[in-house]
């Protein structure tokens, strides 16, 4: 039976995969529970039986054009996590995507189980200019009424959301048209402007040298119910370590024993050699205890999932190559074989409707 592990404490449970995108490949193992189908026809208009003719011919054109947004929300542990959420296509992506990061707004109908918006009830968007990869968002005065506590995830969930844009790498803030150099409850600085280098979800629980650390962001599992997503964190790594070493071992090492996050990676999983990297490209060699499925011969979609989302977080990290003792034909969940590099997948923790 497959083991999903917290902290190094085996968890039993079915799975099934809920992040697809290219490149992935293999079966889908994981279904995502979702909520009730979404319609964009207006309100307040109805057939009879006598108009089931006409309806069919207007089908086309009472179907609105959507497109998948990544949003990051809340989920039920306090966890900035991505979702991809398919809108209804408009001009203003930008905007149209803080929109649905509003309490009580658009993404009411849209939210998945155990997930809710970042920020206050009644917030307005009143602009988002991007200029040089800096996005400007400005908010009313509603935008306030957050609790001391939330203000860091809030300001990570508009960074993390707006610079899926290629057109953006920072964000800044505005309150009714004048810019915010701190944010507005708790004083957190924003400066320069805020992004993905600032890090999310931020572990804590560690004492670390500042002047001697830097950041690496990784992913681990979360689960509600039945399903599993994923989940960024940001941790602190001695400064002086390979970083796509350090990646991969603190994957390894697994979450913090003060979260509720998990692993798909067994014990005993061990790199050969440090990553190689070349062209956008890293190499990571595994033993053979990579393999966890399949009675031990391939390896999960998790686990291949969290090694492509942590590395390719990394700068200049486009695709994943996998080998096990050397050899690059890996054999994966779907009984297919693994023989080229994985790109990151398009959109994470998808939501169908």
């Amino acid at each position: 039976m497959r083991k999903i592990y917290r902290a190094g404490v085996p968890l039993l449970f079915a799975l099934s995969i809920i992040v697809t995108g290219c490149n992935f490949g293999g079966d889908k193992t994981m279904n995502e529970t979702d909520p009730p189908p979404v319609s964009y026809v207006d309100e307040g208009v109805s057939f009879d039986s006598s108009e089931v003719e006409e309806v069919e011919e207007m089908s086309e054109e009472i179907v609105t054009e959507t497109v998948t947004r990544e949003l990051y929300l809340l989920d039920q542990n306090g966890l900035v996590a991505p979702q991809a959420v398919t809108l209804p296509k408009e001009e203003g992506v930008a905007k149209q995507a803080i929109e649905y990061l509003v309490k009580d707004g658009p993404i009411t109908q849209m939210l998945p189980n155990g997930f809710q918006a970042v920020l206050p009830s009644g917030t307005e968007i009143l602009g988002v200019n991007i200029s040089e990869g800096i996005a400007v968002v400005d908010f009313s005065e509603e935008f306030k009424e957050y609790r001391p506590e939330d203000e860091l995830k809030i300001l990570q969930s508009i960074t993390w959301t707006l610079t899926q844009f290629d057109s953006v790498d920072v964000i800044k803030v505005r309150i009714n048209g004048y810019d915010q150099e701190v944010m507005p409850v708790n004083g957190t600085p924003i400066g320069e402007g805020f992004s993905r280098l600032n890090g999310i979800n931020l572990e804590t629980d560690k004492v670390v040298d500042l002047a001697n650390s830097k950041a690496v962001t990784l992913y681990f599992l979360a689960q509600n119910g039945e399903n599993l997503y994923y989940v960024p964190v940001t941790r602190r790594v001695n400064s002086s370590e390979d970083q796509l070493k350090a990646v991969v071992s603190q994957l390894l090492a697994g979450p913090s024993s003060f979260s509720n996050l998990l692993t798909d990676f067994r014990h005993g999983v061990q790199l050969l050699e440090d990553p190689r990297y070349a062209n956008g490209v890293v190499t990571v060699n595994f033993n053979e205890a990579l393999l966890n499925h399949i009675e031990g011969t391939a390896i999960s979609n998790e686990v291949l999932n969290l090694l492509v989302l942590s590395l390719t977080e990394q700068p200049g990290v486009d695709k994943v190559a996998i080998e096990v003792g050397g050899d690059s034909e890996v054999l994966m969940a779907s009984g297919e074989f693994l023989s080229e590099p994985v790109s990151r997948p398009l959109k994470v923790n998808s939501v169908s409707y």
